[in-house]
């Protein structure tokens, strides 16, 4: 079996969409990988960090933050779409209609209900071999957020700890509670 390529990725792609299927895919060492649907608290999490973030970003012009349907093709030819991803403006200055060909700064993954913790630190891991200057693993389970930087030992923060990305956000902090879904009660409605 021959290993598959980025154009046949957009191929299958393509043809998923046409057939009403809307499916992210990404490309691991020539073999297309169908990424399903996060459940909702994996998504309200990812909503609430893309949201965060860039609120941050933007007014600083500091870069660009993507959501799990931006794609990035890496120096090793797979194509990658974290769940959350931030690249400084430096390094692109100006989005384009296709992949992104070049690793972000920040690559963050959110672990669904579905996913296992290895898999996704072995992602995070690979990112920051190929260049990303820091890594991140949010698990709503645990309620925890697992820092992955190249040149030291992840670092594990709880609810009651602030996040913070100084070599990417000087300033920058969030509560680790904030990111969590909020449960409403019968006086919030």
């Amino acid at each position: 079996m021959s290993l598959m390529t980025v154009k046949d990725l957009e191929q299958v792609q393509s043809t998923l969409c046409e057939a009403g299927l809307d499916y992210q895919l990404e490309l691991d060492g020539g073999k297309i990988q169908i990424m399903g649907p996060s459940d909702i608290i994996s998504s309200e999490v990812t909503a609430e960090f893309v949201r965060i973030l860039g609120n941050w970003v933007k007014p600083r012009r500091l870069g660009r933050v993507f959501d799990s349907a931006g794609g990035f093709i890496l120096s090793d030819r797979n194509v990658k779409a974290p769940d959350v991803s931030f690249v400084r403006a430096s390094r692109l200055k100006q989005s384009v209609r296709y992949f992104g060909e070049l690793v972000p700064d920040l690559v963050v993954e959110i672990k669904s209900q579905s996913d296992r913790i290895s898999p996704l630190k072995r992602k995070i891991e690979k990112m920051l071999e190929l260049g990303a200057q820091v890594g991140i693993l949010i698990d709503p389970d645990e309620l925890t957020v697992t820092i992955y930087r190249p040149t030291s030992d992840p670092v594990v923060l709880e609810n009651e700890d602030i996040l913070t990305i100084p070599e990417l956000f000087p300033g920058w902090e969030v509560p680790i509670s904030e990111l969590w879904p909020p449960v409403f009660t019968e006086d919030d409605v």
